[in-house]
């Protein structure tokens, strides 16, 4: 965010690791890090899924690379790690109130 606002002119950057990943696999890197199932805890429901499925999402930073010199640092697991963690803090923090 720092390196875009450096600009003169704005634009719009993608910011992505260029890999991908389902939702399914960011559930059992979340859920398995606090040491439970998925199953046990997320509802499916078919009249929610999407008609015509996308096979495949890659997000493109390659524009956030070549103008700002951006490139990721922290992988998919990495950051599923961190969305937990600062949720668990989170929660922790609230429970000390």
């Amino acid at each position: 965010m720092w390196m875009m606002l450096q600009k003169d002119n704005p634009e719009d950057y993608v910011i992505a690791t260029g890999t991908n990943h389902s939702v399914k696999e960011f559930l059992e890197l979340a859920f398995s890090s606090v040491g439970l199932h998925w199953e046990d805890f997320v509802v499916t429901d078919p009249k929610l899924m999407r008609p015509a499925e996308v096979d495949h999402l890659l997000g493109d930073a390659s524009k956030a690379k070549k103008n700002l010199g951006w490139q990721p640092e922290v992988d998919f697991k990495g950051l599923v790690h961190m969305m937990v963690e600062a949720d668990m803090a989170r929660y922790k923090a609230q429970m000390r109130t």
